[in-house]
């Protein structure tokens, strides 16, 4: 019989390889549904298109270079895929530009809500929350109705006698970054307002009290108490954004593709698997810098707050 010491040893010991054992199924699952398919697109970037949108299995690199780089029909040369390169800045900046808007628009809303009484925060938080109960196509198709030629802004510019004639919104990056703004601004307004409520509000009339003025109390008080909101709320509305497809394929149109579409016409009508999988890697590699950097950013608030 051996000593208290060791008999805890193996009791602790069985308590792991149980915790392991009950855990082996959901890890299977995690392994087979996201690591294989994964795996998968990663081997498929390093073969060759096939004739018919499937791949050959032969070794080749062609694909990760035509990320970036176009080789010439004529004397086999290299330059920058300018076509690629302006769709990913064009899928970058719009992601940049929808995560601002959708800041702007969100801080007043999450702050008008976190200063409600509390029998109301219920309600307003309900509409905002209301989005989320229509598929993402009707709502895409809504901002349509709304930028369309003979839309309601078209219409109402007429009616007040500012333009004589339609202006064209639609198949155009504004109305692509409009529709953005719409779809994703409840993903900002959550997370600023889960930061909000917290904020205790006699900071801020402390801060009055010391004479600031309403920009002091919100660049010094409010704006470092709901920073990780800001930056939570800004990675759950770049991240989508950035690998958006819907709204850019019926607002844009074909002219202003973003990643997601140029991913999506790599494996149906250009049959190039293995580009669509580089640019697929490409794009995940963007996002998990963006998570990298929140992880970042939240770990420095934690221990500025500690």
């Amino acid at each position: 019989m051996g000593t208290a010491k060791e008999v805890a040893e193996q009791a602790e010991r069985d308590d792991i390889r149980l915790r392991w054992l009950l855990s082996a199924p959901a890890l299977l699952i995690v392994f087979l549904a996201a690591l294989g398919p994964l795996l998968i697109v990663v081997v498929y970037s390093f073969l060759t298109p096939g004739n018919y949108g499937d791949v050959k299995w032969q070794f080749s690199t062609d694909a990760w270079v035509s990320v970036l780089f176009e080789r010439d029909v004529f004397d086999d040369t290299l330059s920058f895929a300018t076509a690629y390169l302006s769709i990913f800045w064009r899928s970058v900046s719009l992601s940049l530009a929808t995560t601002v808007l959708t800041l702007i628009l969100g801080f007043p809303t999450a702050y008008f809500i976190a200063t409600r009484p509390d029998h109301r925060r219920d309600i307003w938080l309900f509409l905002i929350t209301i989005p989320f109960w229509t598929n993402l196509l009707i709502r895409t198709f809504a901002m349509q109705e709304v930028l369309r030629n003979d839309g309601i802004i078209n219409s109402a510019l007429q009616l007040l006698g500012i333009t004589d004639h339609p202006v064209q919104l639609m198949y155009t990056n504004f109305a692509v970054l409009a529709g953005m703004v719409y779809v994703f601004l409840p993903l900002m307004v959550l997370p600023l307002y889960a930061s909000m409520e917290k904020i205790d509000f006699r900071l801020v009339e402390a801060g009055y009290d010391l004479y600031a003025t309403r920009f002091e109390v919100l660049r010094r008080i409010i704006i470092p108490l709901v920073t990780p909101g800001i930056v939570a709320g800004s990675i759950l509305v770049f991240i989508p954004s950035l690998g958006a497809y819907v709204t850019p394929r019926v607002l844009g149109g074909g002219t202003n593709l973003m990643i997601g579409n140029l991913i999506e016409l790599q494996f149906g009508q250009g049959r190039n698997w293995p580009l669509g999988a580089a640019l697929s890697i490409t794009l995940m590699v963007i996002v998990m810098v963006a998570l990298l950097f929140y992880v970042r950013n939240t770990t420095r608030s934690d221990g500025a707050h500690g």
